[in-house]
C-alpha cells in the first residue's frame, strides 16, 4: 500500500485545520516534513513544537527540513541544524533538500550520514530529495530517495521504482496517480506548491 510523504510548509497557527487533517491521516503517512523557517530557524517556535508533539503522539514520523545546497553547504552547519530540529521539535529524522545526484558528491553525503548517526542517540531516518534520479550509490546513504520533484505536466519519472523511491508532484489534478510507493500529489503551483495538502487530505471547510 502506498504512503504519503507530506512536505507541508505552512505555519500551524495560520492553518490549524490543515494540520488537524494531517494528524487525522496518520495511518496513511510515511512522514511529515517540518519546516519552520526554511529549516529549524534561529529559535524554537512553540506552535511547531506543539504540532510536532501531536504528530508523534499519532504515530507519524516527523522529519526536519535541512537544505544541503547540492553538497556545497558546510557539513557542520547541516549537523548543527539537525541538532536544533531534534532538540526543539523531537524529529525522528531529516528531509535533506537540494541533494546532489552525481557520484562526485557521494563522499560528502556518506560523511554527513556518519556525522548525523554520531550526533543522534537513536537511529535517524534520512530522506534525500534529489528531485531527479541519482547515482545508485545514494541508495546506501538514504532511507528514502526522492527521484522526481516537479509539476504533474512534466511527470515522466525515469529510473527504477523501488520501495525506497518517492515522487513529489505539484499541480496535480484530483484523479492523478503517482507511480512511486511513497509520494505526494498536491494541487498547488509554483512559487509555493507545498503550501497545499494532497487532495484527499484537504480539510472540509
Amino acid at each position: 500500500m502506498s504512503k504519503l510523504l507530506v512536505p507541508y510548509y505552512e505555519h500551524p497557527a495560520e492553518q490549524p485545520e490543515a494540520w488537524d487533517a494531517l494528524i487525522a491521516a496518520a495511518p496513511s503517512l510515511y512522514g511529515v516534513v517540518l519546516n519552520p523557517a526554511s529549516g529549524a530557524g534561529p529559535s524554537p517556535d512553540a506552535a511547531f513544537a506543539a504540532v510536532a508533539g501531536r504528530l508523534r503522539s499519532a504515530g507519524v514520523r516527523v522529519l526536519g527540513y535541512v537544505d544541503t545546497a547540492y553538497g556545497d553547504r558546510p557539513p557542520q552547519d547541516v549537523v548543527r541544524e539537525a541538532a536544533r530540529h531534534r532538540a526543539w521539535y523531537g524529529v525522528h529524522g531529516l528531509f535533506l533538500d537540494q541533494v546532489a545526484t552525481s557520484a562526485v558528491q557521494l563522499p560528502y553525503y556518506a560523511d554527513l550520514r556518519a556525522a548525523l548517526a554520531a550526533t543522534y542517540d537513536t537511529y535517524v531516518t534520512l530522506v534525500l530529495n534529489h528531485g531527479a534520479v541519482p547515482h545508485p550509490g545514494y541508495a546506501r546513504i538514504g532511507d528514502l530517495l526522492v527521484t522526481f520533484e516537479g509539476p504533474w505536466s512534466a511527470y515522466r519519472p525515469a529510473g527504477p521504482t523501488t520501495p525506497d523511491t518517492c515522487h513529489l508532484i505539484y499541480g496535480a489534478p484530483p484523479d492523478a496517480v503517482a507511480l512511486a510507493p511513497v509520494h505526494c500529489l498536491v494541487p498547488g503551483q509554483l512559487p509555493h506548491p507545498w503550501g497545499t495538502l494532497p487532495h484527499r487530505l484537504e480539510p472540509v471547510r
